[in-house]
């Protein structure tokens, strides 16, 4: 990667020192001036606080900021607000999950759902209610979770089985709850089936199925399939008869989902389905006029160590915008809104004047390349005005670099007149992770822990 120089590491200070004194002449009711581009001033100039902004819409006072950053605001129809090192290279981290999300848009479609196969290879007794045999699952849904199991379990009920004399054997591909092991998968499924085996996460998220996003007011059994076997990961048997076939949530739900806990299981999943990540490259490539050099994919979920420009990072999400509009979806349809979607982005921008006028894709590792943070996406004014931006920082304080983020966003929302939400009406997740004991969570954005921790 290339260094920005000493000057290019300390221009963000900059960056902040000119925004920082455009609000401060329009709180005085002075004319509004142009932003220069950051990379002409020079870094010493000491920064002011903001203090002459509206208490009704202060932001956090900026402290000084370490490690190199690259910066590109411009409006909708292509015109440059404010930029800085926006052709150097850094590390997007889960930010590249956009690109992910926009291939997959593309070559599978919003309304696209992942099939899991339910098969027997056994005779089915409905005076008993027992198939004798082995119950067969496979699949590649990248979203299988615990409340899926137990809606397979339902229709298997529907069917009139409730006991599988026989083994459970999953493909080599199924996996469950975001793990990479089939073999734990086919564990978690097997005792995910039986209610007298379900975990406590497992009742949550079924609960949430049921009672949120289904609103069955009426009272129903339990769903509920003893397998009596054991647990093997293998192929169907050519012998099996398909029973059911569970579809999963729409694409485009899953995205929001995905992009909102910034799932990197999900992300790899579906990256593998699209070619993996130089497939996605070549094709980001080719589309969207990217230099070869500007765009480096080692994973499609952000981990690791890949690289993009402020520049190509902007035509990612001007294609994103794109392929949305194409498909009358807007980009909250599957990317969180700060201060209101649950996820990475809960906690941001949640002040009374900024909530809802952010949305945006968070990046975070905190170790890679010394510390990496980005932010992408999209900041309304108070004139209605849609600005786009790429934020990225890299070597240092990734807490430091989510503060400076927000401190940018809001000041550039404030020398156009303030922060405006956008109208948005809050969705109902398909899944709601935080509320299980999953692996996955808020902080999945951020690198697995070395083994000594």
């Amino acid at each position: 990667m290339r260094k920005a120089g000493v000057t290019g590491k300390f221009v963000a200070q900059a960056t902040l020192t000119l925004l920082a004194l455009s609000l401060y002449c329009v709180a005085l009711g002075q004319s509004q001036t142009p932003l220069p581009s950051p990379a002409t001033v020079p870094p010493a100039v000491q920064q002011p606080t903001p203090a002459a902004a509206p208490q009704e819409q202060a932001e956090p006072t900026p402290r000084p900021l370490y490690g190199y950053q690259g910066v590109l605001v411009e409006t909708l129809n292509g015109k440059n607000v404010s930029s800085q090192s926006a052709d150097q290279l850094f590390n997007p981290a889960s930010t590249i999950k956009l690109a992910t999300a926009l291939i997959a848009l593309q070559t599978l479609g919003p309304d696209n759902r992942f099939s899991t196969g339910i098969w027997t290879d056994g005779v089915f007794d409905k005076a008993t209610g027992k198939v004798e045999g082995n119950l067969y699952v496979s699949g590649r849904d990248p979203s299988f979770h615990f409340e899926h199991a137990i809606l397979v379990a339902r229709e298997l009920n529907k069917l009139g089985i409730r006991e599988v004399s026989g083994d459970l054997i999953v493909s080599p591909g199924f996996t469950m709850n975001f793990s990479a092991s089939a073999s734990r998968s086919a564990e978690q499924l097997y005792d995910t089936l039986d209610s007298t085996l379900r975990n406590a996460a497992a009742i949550k998220a079924w609960d949430y199925e049921r009672t949120v996003l289904n609103d069955h007011s009426v009272s129903e059994p339990v769903p509920s399939v003893a397998v009596m076997g054991g647990v093997a990961v293998g192929s169907v048997s050519p012998t099996a008869k398909l029973l059911l076939t569970h579809k999963s949530s729409r694409l485009v739900d899953i995205l929001k989902v995905l992009l909102c806990y910034s799932n990197n299981f999900m992300a790899e999943r579906i990256g593998d389905t699209l070619g993996g990540p130089e497939s996605v490259r070549q094709q980001l490539i080719a589309q969207l006029g990217i230099g070869d050099g500007e765009l480096r994919l080692s994973s499609l979920s952000g981990l690791g160590v890949n690289r993009a420009s402020p520049r190509a990072m902007m035509k990612v999400y001007r294609a994103l915008r794109a392929e949305l509009k194409k498909r009358r979806l807007d980009p909250s349809a599957i990317m969180p809104v700060a201060g209101i979607d649950p996820g990475t982005l809960e906690d941001r921008f949640t002040g009374l004047a900024w909530r809802g006028s952010v949305i945006a894709k968070t990046g975070t590792l905190s170790r890679t390349d010394g510390g990496a943070s980005s932010l992408v996406g999209q900041m309304k004014t108070a004139s209605g005005e849609v600005l786009l931006f790429v934020i990225m920082n890299q070597s240092g304080s990734v807490s430091r670099f989510r503060e400076n983020q927000d401190f940018l966003v809001m000041l550039i929302q404030n020398t156009r007149g303030g922060p405006k939400a956008f109208d948005y009406k809050p969705v109902t997740m398909a899944m709601q992770l935080s509320h299980t004991e999953s692996t996955v969570a808020v902080s999945d954005e951020y690198e697995p822990k070395p083994k000594s921790q």
